[in-house]
């Protein structure tokens, strides 16, 4: 049985990493790329001027973000260790691209975000949940397409997880010292490369409440644990205070809108997004079923505190959670969790009929990826590959220390195909000029764009064809 269940195992790490290689190669130029190359861009600088993990910079000069001009291109959100590890991966092989390594680090982490949910659910319900669970966590087309990103989520997500195993594994131990100071350090690294990931280790303190109640030694741990956890990224946001500049306006992602407990804010989390785009309808029964679920005591209350911290998310970042779906990658180890618990609940359960319930297994799962791949499908889509073909010709033609104007409706993602830094956005051109803007690219190239036409007019033009026009705006026509 124990090889069975080892077997298993690996079958899930390995269905993890094969599903997520799709498309793995391509440019981030698909679903929520916006978001993907601000992340990128801050390796990409890390591998040409060096890692600098104090000063992470990212290609976008503009006031876009934070409302304030940003010569250096100062990107200061999460600690970039997940880009750190990207460039160094690209330093020991530099056959690998920035982009390849960058989803290579989270293909990594999913499928060991799988493996790691599978034996927590083993160890807490049985092993056919724990199977079940990871099972989930490899296939559903939202944690594929969302476990091969360049995000910093799945492995903030990663790192929560193997906390709570951890911390598991600690209270279990006689001479624990080493292993809980781990989890420890893994809650600190979750919170460290993405600060919403600490609504996922509420379990650490059901964890260790469970094994030693109200008491000295439950304190001591706990205020160990917090220290460990929560003051290095209190220094981070202390530090990266003194720039400003980098530090992208965030307030909106709370309430904006006012939009907490309205029927968008239902609608969108509960029916469009868990229900619709991550359960395909259908999964929802299972998850359902594992919610209601007598609470077994060996749980020691990390189910629930998995689904609190994760409604206490939706709840604290309604406006995020609302406008952008990639927010809800937190939310895939309770929903794939409970999804076990009710699949391994219907297949050992003796009142049904087993045939019966195989065959609402098969469809039941099959209509769940089938309906989730049918919206997910989409986000592998490159919508508008002539930046891509601009991206490549700027890169090829123009000098590496070139500042480009990059119009893209405030969007980096063209920019970032330059590999240049700049601005995603076109107007006040004086003013960019002023600030050392040397190019201007666009794949609205013909006269019917204005500021295309009175560029072309003015300066010198490289390139023009029907995608794209490459001109030089320190080389001014006679």
């Amino acid at each position: 049985m124990k090889n069975l269940y080892v077997v298993c195992v690996i079958v899930v790490a390995v269905l993890t990493v094969a599903l997520r290689l799709y498309r793995v190669h391509e440019p981030i130029a698909d679903w929520h790329s916006f978001r993907q190359v601000d992340t990128a861009s801050v390796a990409q600088i890390f591998v040409r001027d060096g890692i600098d993990i104090l000063h992470p910079r990212y290609h976008d000069l503009s006031n876009i973000q934070s409302g304030r001009d940003n010569p250096r291109g100062y990107r200061m959100v999460e600690m970039p260790l997940y880009q750190a590890s990207a460039a160094l991966l690209v330093r020991a092989m530099p056959f690998l691209s920035v982009d390849l390594s960058l989803r290579l680090i989270t293909i990594f982490a999913s499928s060991m975000t799988a493996v790691i949910l599978a034996l927590i659910a083993s160890a807490l319900i049985s092993p056919l949940a724990g199977f079940s669970a990871g099972f989930l966590y490899a296939i559903l087309p939202y944690s594929v397409y969302y476990g091969r990103v360049v995000l910093a989520e799945p492995l903030a997500v990663f790192f929560a997880i193997l906390s709570i195993w951890l911390m598991l594994k600690a209270v279990r131990l006689k001479r624990n010292t080493a292993v809980f100071l781990l989890s420890a350090i893994s809650a600190s690294m979750s919170v460290l490369i993405k600060p919403t990931a600490g609504f996922l280790l509420l379990p650490l303190g059901g964890i260790i409440l469970s094994r030693y109640g109200v008491s000295i030694a439950s304190f001591v741990r706990g205020i160990v644990l917090a220290i460990i956890a929560i003051v290095p990224f209190l220094w981070w946001r202390n530090w990266i205070l003194q720039y400003p500049e980098g530090i992208p306006v965030f307030l909106w992602l709370l309430n904006d809108g006012n939009i907490r407990f309205k029927g968008a804010w239902f609608h969108w989390l509960f029916a469009e997004r868990i229900s619709k785009m991550i359960l395909g309808y259908f999964g929802i029964s299972f998850v359902g079923l594992g919610l209601v679920l007598k609470l077994d005591k060996k749980e020691k209350w990390v189910g629930p505190l998995l689904f609190f911290g994760s409604m206490l998310y939706l709840v604290i970042f309604a406006a995020g959670n609302v406008r952008h779906d990639y927010y809800q990658i937190l939310l895939l180890p309770v929903i794939c969790l409970y999804a076990g618990k009710g699949i391994a609940y219907l297949f050992t359960n003796t009142h049904f009929s087993r045939l019966a319930v195989m065959i609402l297994l098969v469809v039941g799962i099959g209509f769940t990826t089938a309906f989730s791949w049918f919206t997910l499908r989409t986000f592998y889509w490159i919508n508008r590959p002539e930046i891509i073909m601009a991206g490549m010709e700027a890169d090829r033609i123009l000098p590496k220390d070139a500042k480009v104007i990059a119009p893209y409706n405030g969007d980096t993602t063209f920019l970032y195909q330059t590999k240049r830094q700049g601005w995603p956005l076109g107007f006040d051109i004086e003013k960019k000029l002023a600030q050392g803007a040397t190019h201007y690219v666009t794949v609205s190239p013909t006269d019917a764009d204005w500021e295309t036409k009175t560029l072309a007019e003015t300066y010198t033009v490289l390139v023009r064809n029907d995608s794209y026009a490459i001109i030089d705006l320190t080389k001014p026509k006679l």
